[in-house]
């Protein structure tokens, strides 16, 4: 075919024709081209980009299992899980027979329907510290609106963050750390404008004396605290002993609201989230990924006497056309009973460990700095040997290692979140054979080095 010409390709899983300008490599290179001519960097989620890798992404046909299958062919075992709600792994069968039988009654209402009610009774039973919750369709959606929630119950509107915890990307929550110990925060995106920051305090994590010094300063214009509950998009950070405590009792001391960030944690770690690994007791909890079965949704929920301020009771306004979509309900609904029924929180915290202590058997015997931090089916490797306090330490790992390590694993078929900050994640249906494989693939890599 003549260079001049557009060469036409088909995509078997989306059985649609794509066309593109002739482009040299695998058929992934070739959608890759034509993607970021018709959308912005070519993704649609900026991770997705690979740019924290230096290099350009793969295209999914299928997934099942713990494996993904990209449009050239190659299988990989998968650790991203579309970041965190495919817990019992990619289509399983219980899963996506009752999205099947549930769409042939309907797609969308906008109207209430049953599941709704069903989804609510069993957040209500697993997470005692709601009483009672509003569905929505995203992650972000969920903290932006428990925010204007807590600002609304409150009559106040600053806000505490802190660094390298991600709650989405609302403007409020786009706001990085200001140049001075007590100020307000700067704008960390175009297009968010500084009288927006200027209401969002962000702190270092982990760090008592520069909470306690915000509150002393701020403490009665301070809405809310907003805090993952282990923060996992600067790569998997724990809280120090008693840090949470801190959060929750200066803030009730100050009249503050906390809203706890579990939207990557809850339902993964246990029935109650790390709320109830803590035994932490948040006025409002933001939730997602996992109570969607792998379908776009969100909720946010938590005292009757906060969630009572919603419209259409109350003054604060919230609205969402697909919220309660009945199909993302049944997929939640089935994936959480599932997760009951077989006791899976057992099984993925043994396969959780087995990764973790294998890949510090690994790059101890390398001789290279590491640090693995795991709980349950999360875990993430870091480049350096010191204690992962907050972002500050995160950063001072070597990245090139990090590189080096995702392309070799991706080569030999196992895929690894594309980027030094983000957090792995393991499902039902990793096998520990899956796991011994991985191992025997980074083991395989590093050997090389």
């Amino acid at each position: 075919m003549q260079s001049h010409l557009i060469r036409v390709f088909c995509i078997r899983a989306s059985n649609i024709l794509i066309q593109a300008p002739p482009v040299t490599g695998s058929l992934s290179q070739k959608l890759f081209a034509k993607a970021k001519t018709l959308i912005p960097g070519g993704v649609n989620s900026p991770v997705r980009a690979f740019r924290n890798v230096d290099g350009d992404p793969f295209f999914v046909r299928r997934a099942k299992g713990s494996r993904i299958e990209d449009v050239d062919g190659k299988h990989y075992i998968d650790y991203v899980g579309s970041w965190g709600p495919n817990i019992l792994g990619h289509a399983p069968i219980v899963l996506t027979s009752a999205i099947h039988e549930a769409s042939k009654d309907g797609i969308s209402y906008g109207i209430p329907n049953p599941q709704e009610v069903e989804m609510a009774m069993i957040i209500n039973e697993w997470v005692p510290s709601v009483e009672k919750v509003r569905m929505v369709n995203s992650g972000t959606e969920a903290t932006m609106s428990a925010i204007r929630l807590a600002r609304g119950f409150t009559g106040r509107d600053k806000i505490v963050k802190f660094e390298g915890c991600y709650h989405g990307h609302a403007d409020s929550l786009l706001v990085a750390a200001g140049s001075g110990a007590l100020t307000c925060g700067e704008p960390d995106s175009a297009g968010v404008p500084q009288s927006f920051a200027n209401e969002t305090i962000t702190l270092p994590y982990n760090n008592v004396e520069r909470l306690e010094e915000v509150f002393h300063q701020y403490g009665e214009q301070i809405a809310a605290v907003i805090v993952e509950s282990y923060p996992a998009n600067a790569g998997l950070v724990f809280p120090r002993e008693g840090y949470l405590k801190l959060i929750r009792e200066i803030t009730r001391k100050h009249g503050a609201l906390v809203i706890f960030d579990e939207v990557m944690t809850g339902f993964r770690l246990a029935k109650g989230g790390v709320q109830e690994l803590e035994n932490f007791d948040p006025d409002l909890t933001a939730m997602g990924k996992v109570i969607g079965g792998g379908l776009p949704v969100g909720a946010f929920g938590g005292r009757a006497d906060i969630m009572d301020m919603l419209a259409p009771d109350g003054p604060v306004y919230q609205a969402g056309t697909l919220s309660g979509n009945p199909l993302a309900m049944i997929a939640g609904l089935t994936q959480l009973r599932e997760l009951e029924r077989t006791n899976a929180y057992q099984y993925l915290s043994e396969v959780g460990s087995q990764m973790a202590e294998g890949l510090r058997r690994i790059f101890n015997e390398k001789g290279i700095p590491n640090r693995v931090n795991q709980v349950g089916s999360m875990f993430c490797l870091f480049f350096l040997d010191e204690e992962i306090v907050n972002v500050d330490t995160v950063t001072k790992q070597d990245f090139s290692i990090f590189k080096k390590l995702f392309w070799g694993c991706l080569k030999e078929g196992v895929y690894l979140a594309p980027s030094p900050y983000e957090t792995g994640f393991i499902s039902r249906e990793h096998s520990a054979a899956d796991i011994d494989d991985t191992l025997d693939v980074i083991q395989s890599v590093v050997a090389k080095w």
